[in-house]
């Protein structure tokens, strides 16, 4: 059955009116404050745990630790993935995204029990980020002991 003219004219016209418009400055703009947003928060508990007397490197673990737990818990009431839908890459990117893309599996496969819901499908967003940031980690630190071996670096 050949397709007319008129019927291919009549698709593209539906598949332009359910194809979502977004605007380029304004998912930028969206994306900077959310992610901006996010960071002073962390800014924010670094420094109260530096006014507390814990050293720089102790306050940064705790503001991570305390943004990522935060991100689990959020997520876990729903409301990570509407900061994120409104901040886009602004809400993915930082340490919080990660938290999120680990607690998400995990509470929706939940209902397919410990092993195979959790267990198998807890690291099926986060996975590929873990598998390549340690694989790349793992080349650069090659190259440089190369480097450091042959007199380079």
């Amino acid at each position: 059955m050949a397709i007319t003219e008129k019927e291919k004219q009549a698709y593209q016209e539906y598949v332009k009116e359910k194809t979502p418009v977004h605007s380029l400055p304004s998912n930028m703009a969206k994306a900077f404050v959310t992610g901006g947003i996010i960071c002073v928060i962390g800014q924010g508990i670094l420094n109260y745990c530096e006014k507390l007397g814990l050293g720089k490197d102790i306050s940064g673990s705790w503001s991570c630790v305390i943004l990522v737990l935060a991100s689990a818990i959020l997520t876990g009431l729903n409301i990570y993935p509407s900061i994120a839908k409104w901040g886009g890459a602004g809400a993915l990117v930082p340490i919080t995204g990660f938290a999120n893309s680990v607690a998400a599996p995990a509470i929706e496969y939940k209902k397919e029990g410990q092993v195979m819901g959790i267990g198998c499908k807890i690291f099926t967003i986060a996975g590929p980020v873990i598998l390549y940031g340690i694989f790349t980690s793992w080349l650069l630190g090659f190259v440089y002991w190369l480097g450091k071996l042959t007199g380079v670096c």
